[in-house]
């Protein structure tokens, strides 16, 4: 196929290269090559350690620009340190293709016109899971790995586990704790994380059980998967989650947020008021460290309004923790007796908290109880109240 000229261009103008990870795929790495080289010669090649005839193959093409690993150190590696050289040789987008031939260079262009209409986004080809000769465990696998991106970004792919890729170097994270094909996931999540937007565009591919060598170990490498994800799924849960809900009330202000998310919100009064009673409940409650992961569990779970639960579970800033743990330990004062009274001032440390553990719990409890139902009717009063109103008009 003949490539045409404004594409030869735009591969120039942008700085775009084409990273070739390779192990042991001698059977199609000269065919995917070729392919490449039909479009640009920006091509590095990363030999993960190959102990089949890779090394002889690449010996020729001593024109491209090569990465040579003494022994296999897994896919994400390659990926790093081609990401790597091409910071070094001033690139600032770089295409990732797999050497086993399920991909088709031809879909090369299709990035690049992407790139010229929005040249921020992190770019994954999607393919077609439901052709002929797709491995059920890739499709499966596939399933999977959506799902928990969805999970850990809010971002619906249809595809996040397709080595066809176009990443944005200089933006992408520079750092990161994976190196095998669990790699992959992380990029793309860490990514989404840092803003960037990440979207699938169409590809074609090829599954040939003849020629195609997976090195997809499935009991190990859905391991390190699941690990990795469990990880992600904490850090978006605990800081990600909270920082974006923050920075969001931050742009659009409290009184704006209360009117989209409240007072505009297509859900019932009766959802919303268990929703801010639901917030209020966990952020009283003593699940320090665990009030969002429990708070947005529990949302889905009840089918409640997430900004709000969340929102409301944030009672307990800073300014208002010392009356929170005295109201808590004065109520629970009266069903657990302690040999030492509390009284709030500047006195109080932690340590007489400790003493008095079993009041604060029990007084936590009954506390965030009786606040849940106070907040949960009178919001419901007052969004009745409103509906009214408006009515009125």
């Amino acid at each position: 196929m003949s490539i045409s000229l404004p594409v030869i261009e735009a591969i120039e103008q942008y700085k775009v290269c084409v990273i070739i990870p390779t192990y042991n795929n001698h059977k199609t790495l000269k065919r995917v090559l070729d392919s490449v080289l039909q479009y640009t010669f920006n091509v590095i090649v990363v030999n993960d350690g190959s102990t089949d005839t890779t090394a002889q193959i690449l010996e020729t093409y001593p024109n491209l620009v090569q990465i040579h690993h003494s022994k296999n150190r897994g896919k994400g590696m390659a990926i790093r340190n081609g990401f790597k050289k091409a910071l070094e040789l001033n690139y600032n987008y770089a295409i990732t293709i797999d050497s086993d031939g399920q991909h088709f260079a031809s879909d090369i262009p299709v990035f690049i016109e992407a790139v010229e209409t929005n040249s921020d986004e992190l770019l994954i080809g999607c393919r077609n899971m439901t052709q002929e000769n797709v491995p059920k465990k890739s499709s499966f696998g596939n399933k999977f790995s959506n799902f928990w991106f969805w999970f850990e970004t809010g971002n619906k792919l249809e595809d996040t586990q397709s080595g066809f890729r176009m990443y944005p170097l200089r933006k992408i994270p520079r750092r990161y704790f994976t190196n095998k094909f669990e790699f992959e996931i992380e990029v793309i999540v860490r990514s989404a994380w840092k803003g960037i937007p990440v979207r699938n565009i169409p590809v074609q591919v090829l599954y040939d059980p003849e020629e195609r060598v997976s090195h997809f170990r499935p009991f190990k490498d859905f391991t390190r998967i699941s690990i990795l994800n469990t990880v992600l799924v904490t850090i978006a849960i605990v800081y990600i989650k909270p920082r974006d809900f923050f920075l969001k009330l931050k742009k659009k202000g409290l009184k704006k947020f209360f009117l989209e998310n409240i007072l505009e919100s297509s859900d019932s009064n009766a959802r919303k008021a268990s929703s801010i009673a639901l917030g209020v409940f966990i952020g009283i409650c003593p699940f320090w460290g665990f009030q969002t992961i429990l708070v947005l569990s529990l949302a889905v779970l009840l089918k409640l309004n997430k900004a709000i639960a969340f929102a409301f579970s944030n009672i307990s800033f800073p300014p208002f923790i010392p009356f929170i743990i005295y109201g808590s330990l004065k109520i629970g004062s009266f069903f657990v007796t302690s040999d030492k009274s509390l009284i709030l001032n500047s006195d109080m440390t932690i340590a007489d908290i400790q003493k008095n553990i079993a009041q604060y719990v029990v007084g936590s409890f009954i506390l965030a109880t009786f606040m849940a139902i106070l907040f949960g009717l009178t919001s419901y009063l007052l969004l009745a109240w409103v509906d009214n109103l408006k009515n009125k008009k």
